[in-house]
């Protein structure tokens, strides 16, 4: 950071005085303030934020250039907002990408006793309140330093309104002391809520901001640190994982119910146990110390006397809901995902410093979520890498599988830039020391020599559709796009390559989690908006919602892109009925909603409603090796359920009609879990 022409001890009179720091504007006139964050995502260096703060005697003047790459994708950012000299904002705008894909061209101004908003083309004007800050989303990092010196400026307040739009919180959550080139540093660290969907985490030092850990528009992890934090990182990542998870346990206390030290009797339900039997109208389900001791009808199941009785007539129970294809990039995922009634998830891909201290947090009683299995992300250097974890040796796969192991993952999962010799390194070792392989068909490959590598499973159902349809792949990489539109229209899962594909993974027994939910949002046409399919949209917090309504509005390729997502449901039916375990999945999409989604796309690709309900609870339990202790409500297993107003044995939508959820043996409600993380029950 370079400071000119002006004292150090002015530029903090300004962060923590505002507009009571006048006696420094004489020596503040015409100063210049720069300096660089280095951006990151999951943890690996992809660009830079470079500022500079112009004071004078009217006024403060920011701008940033923000840019960074991801994946083969350029991201660019410009900024500027000019303030007070005591740091009241008076104009803001910010053009170009948030992240891969999410544009923004916002602005605000003052004008008189109005603001002047615009979100693109829908513009506004409203009311100045006394206090507010002029800010757009994680970025860019400058502009949050500077709400945070106005914030202490302003003396703290309780809410501030921003806009284009929001209001937030910002809470004092203690200081942490770090090693910064030999010696100890102590930094303050703030908690904000309602910028983005969700909590960040900053650091300040004296009006300085040193690392700010939050996630961008893709809902991906995003960290900015200032060039001499740079070896801090994994520490600033790990606090913000544990702080997070301490504020939600904290906030829960009101609507969670602790187990009780005796037995609770869930009485009167109709009980779904999800082996596949018939349900269970009159039933009673004991629960002692977080386990299932025992489930039937009620003339089998007598309650204990002194139980702790709860009465359920009128409702169903089901086993908790997996998802098996998580990104738990917020400690919000976990609220969201037990209002929804997913009481396991696993996550495949994620920063380490944040999942273990998340999990870990779970675990010990000390957060707020599902039961977390972990799998751990390699990808190999390319230009589309992930850059996480990178293995290009087999030395280096060995490694990595050690490292996860050692941490308590259940898997490792492939990433696009892999290559076959090192994932067979990665099976190799993984499978000596009893893990399981999961993740992408990278470059270069097909399903066949990934699962010839050692893959024991399969993401997305783009890879699996390659092998099924080999016309389909070839036509596609060619760009003959009306070519591919004839190919997937006469699709139908039965021709002699898509036989050849079944039998290879049913020899295999490969797992597949083909993630429908997402991509129907991917090939969602403007004709069908995606609030008929997913009425979970209306009900997202407000930054989602921001995020979510431009899917569906592109008009290119409708018809290619309606009948490459059937084919992919018919791909999905035709696994199915081969017997193929086929596990319900989500890669976030519409968070908590989109497992139910998936679940109603399995009932139109052809599962029964029972089959549904397994691929969303018995079979993952079996795909991770814990169909011991969890995927059906049995005796001896945990007590993970969802009490739902209606059965969805009669109608699979009725899985979205939560009332309270049980992981092992603490009890939610669910519409409060929806509330605490801004969507609406």
């Amino acid at each position: 950071m370079k400071l000119s022409r002006i004292s150090y001890s002015c530029i903090v009179a300004f962060a923590y005085l505002g507009t009571a720091a006048i006696n420094c504007r004489a020596a503040a006139q015409d100063s210049t303030e720069s300096g660089t964050y280095r951006l990151h995502k999951f943890e690996q260096a992809i660009g830079e934020e470079k500022y500079t703060i112009q004071r004078s005697a009217n006024e403060v003047a920011v701008t940033s250039a923000f840019e960074f790459t991801d994946r083969g994708t350029k991201v660019a950012l410009t900024s500027k907002l000019k303030t007070s000299p005591g740091l009241v904002p008076i104009s803001f705008s910010a053009i170009g990408d948030t992240a891969r894909g999410f544009t923004i061209d916002a602005a605000a101004e003052v004008s008189g006793d109005k603001i002047r908003v615009r979100l693109g083309k829908d513009a506004k004007e409203v009311a100045r309140p006394g206090k507010y800050f002029f800010v757009a989303g994680y970025s860019p990092t400058v502009v949050q330093a500077m709400l945070l010196r106005y914030w202490e400026a302003a003396g703290r307040p309780a809410k501030l309104p921003t806009f284009p739009a929001g209001e937030l919180t910002i809470e004092d959550r203690g200081a942490d002391t770090f090693s910064v080139s030999g010696k100890q540093t102590k930094l303050e660290r703030f908690g904000i809520s309602g910028l983005i969907w969700g909590r960040e985490t900053l650091w300040m030092r004296e009006g300085q901001l040193a690392a700010l850990v939050s996630i961008d528009a893709e809902f991906d992890h995003f960290e900015a640190i200032a060039p001499e934090y740079e070896s801090n990182l994994g520490d600033f990542v790990r606090i913000a994982g544990a702080d997070g998870m301490a504020a939600l346990a904290e906030l829960s206390k009101p609507f969670r119910s602790a187990p009780s030290e005796g037995v609770t009797a869930l009485s009167g339900a109709t009980l779904v146990d999800g082996t596949g039997a018939a349900a269970i109208a009159d039933s009673v389900i004991l629960v002692r110390g977080g386990k299932i001791a025992a489930a039937g009808p009620r003339a089998n199941v007598a309650i204990p006397k002194g139980a702790k009785v709860i009465e359920l007539q009128g409702k169903t129970i089901v086993p908790g809901l997996w998802d098996m294809h998580a990104h738990f990039e917020q400690v919000e995922w976990g609220p969201i995902y037990l209002a929804a009634g997913v009481t396991t998830v696993r996550d495949v891909g994620n920063e380490f410093e944040f999942i273990t201290a998340v999990r870990d947090a779970v675990r010990d009683g000390r957060g707020l979520g599902p039961r977390l299995l972990l799998a751990g992300v390699v990808d190999g250097s390319g230009p589309i890498s992930l850059s996480m974890q990178l293995v290009d040796t087999p030395v280096q796969a060995r490694e990595w599988v050690r490292k996860y192991h050692d941490a308590g993952f259940s898997q490792i999962k492939i990433y696009s830039s892999m290559k076959k010799e090192n994932i067979e390194a990665v099976a190799a070792e993984a499978h000596r020391l009893g893990m399981t392989v999961t993740g992408h068909i990278p470059e270069g490959m097909n399903a066949y020599d990934g699962v010839n590598a050692g893959m024991d499973q399969i993401n997305h159902i783009t890879y699996l559709l390659d092998i099924l349809d080999p016309d389909f792949l070839r036509l596609r990489r060619e760009g003959k796009l009306d070519a591919v539109l004839e190919n997937v229209k006469q699709f139908d899962g039965k021709s002699a390559d898509a036989q050849k594909a079944i039998a290879f993974l049913q020899q295999h027994h490969t797992v597949v989690d083909p993630t429908l939910a997402l991509y129907e949002t991917f090939m969602l046409t403007a004709k069908t908006p995606l609030v008929q399919l997913e009425p979970g949209v209306a009900k997202v917090a407000p930054q989602l919602a921001e995020a979510l309504k431009s899917l569906g509005s592109n008009p290119n390729n409708a018809e290619l892109r309606e009948a490459i997502f059937a084919a992919y449901m018919k791909s999905v039916g035709a696994l199915h009925r081969a017997g193929i375990p086929v596990v319900v999945g989500t890669d976030q999409a519409v968070p908590g909603h989109s497992v139910h989604r998936s679940m109603e796309l399995f009932v139109d690709a052809g599962f029964t409603a029972m089959e549904a309900l397994q691929a969303a609870t018995i079979v993952p339990a079996r795909a991770m090796g814990v169909e011991k202790d969890s995927g059906t409500i049995e005796a001896g297993k945990r007590a993970d359920l969802v009490i739902l107003s209606a059965n969805p044995l009669d109608k699979i939508s009725n899985i979205r009609k939560t009332e309270q959820v049980m992981e092992s043996g603490v009890l939610y409600d669910c519409a409060a879990l929806w509330k605490s993380v801004g969507f609406l029950p």
